[in-house]
């Protein structure tokens, strides 16, 4: 969960700065006073910005992902602990086809672990000291099949494109809408002089803001069913019953470390419309798609 919120949180911070560096130098006045004559025009434009911010999110994943967790990457094994995590990895890896990834421990006494990076072959695997002290080892290792597999599905970089497409679409929606409610306000239906002023500023971000609330409810449903497919990519690398296993000692972690403003679009419920927010299934789900396998 943690790769998702912070790409989705990193992705639209991104997106709002560039939207206020537009409007500042009067790119917004600018890309929609030529959609007037060519609409693609401000759609391009919106892509520009959208995949871009998308694309910067994506290449900050590693970095963010260590800095937000204090994760101090291993590039030796000091024990015959992190020996074992170093042979697993590399185990799964070498089954799934990608390069060596990052291997790194965060100290948090939840059991949690993340993939995250831009390529197959360069990326980020991080495990929690609590999943690896309340796990046994056939346990962790289809957790890191189950993140190994994550990487070489290529889901950070399917992500970013989904992310992408929808932030061009948030942008172009919330400057044509906002173009139209600021002329109706207005009182002032043809702006084909770029006359735009702090209204049109205000109601584009406020749209943009909303919009992309729902373009994020997209993302958690691509989320959602993309952590079947590591299910079972981890069932494959660690075994079935291991994987299984692992699903119901994680269901009994039940301590949450997100930030409160996290929480409270219920990322963690299982129900109603947290539902739409949540970034994973419900681990009865994924504990009955794996038996069903």
């Amino acid at each position: 969960m943690l790769r998702i919120v912070l790409f989705v949180l990193t992705n639209l911070a991104i997106m709002l700065v560039l939207s206020v560096v537009a409007s500042i130098f009067g790119l917004d006045r600018w890309a929609y006073a030529h959609a007037h004559i060519n609409m693609s025009g401000l759609l391009v434009w919106c892509a520009l910005f959208g995949m871009g911010g998308s694309l910067i999110s994506l290449l900050l994943s590693k970095t963010m992902a260590k800095m937000s967790v204090g994760a101090q990457v291993i590039t030796q094994p000091r024990d015959a602990n992190e020996q074992w995590l170093f042979n697993t990895i590399g185990h799964h890896a070498q089954n799934a086809g990608i390069g060596m990834p990052e291997i790194a421990i965060y100290d948090a006494p939840d059991m949690n672990a993340f993939a995250t990076g831009a390529s197959k072959n360069h990326a980020l695997v991080a495990v929690s000291t609590g999943l690896l002290n309340s796990m046994n080892r056939d346990e962790v290792s289809a957790v890191l099949g189950h993140e190994i597999t994550h990487v070489a599905n290529g889901d950070m970089v399917t992500l970013a494109l989904i992310q992408g497409v929808l932030n061009t679409f948030v942008m172009f929606l919330a400057r044509i809408l906002g173009s139209l409610i600021d002329g109706a306000l207005r009182g002032d239906r043809d702006r084909g002089d770029g006359g735009y002023g702090l209204g049109y500023f205000v109601i584009t971000l406020v749209l943009q803001l909303v919009l992309g609330v729902l373009a994020t409810m997209i993302v958690m449903w691509f989320s959602r069913w993309r952590e079947f497919r590591a299910d079972a990519g981890g069932a494959h690398l660690g075994g079935r019953a291991n994987m299984i296993s692992a699903l119901q000692t994680l269901s009994g972690n039940r301590e949450d470390t997100l930030p409160k403003p996290l929480l409270a679009f219920g990322i963690s419920g299982e129900s109603g419309w947290s539902r739409l927010f949540m970034s994973h299934p419900p681990i009865a789900e994924r504990i009955a798609a794996l038996q069903a396998m």
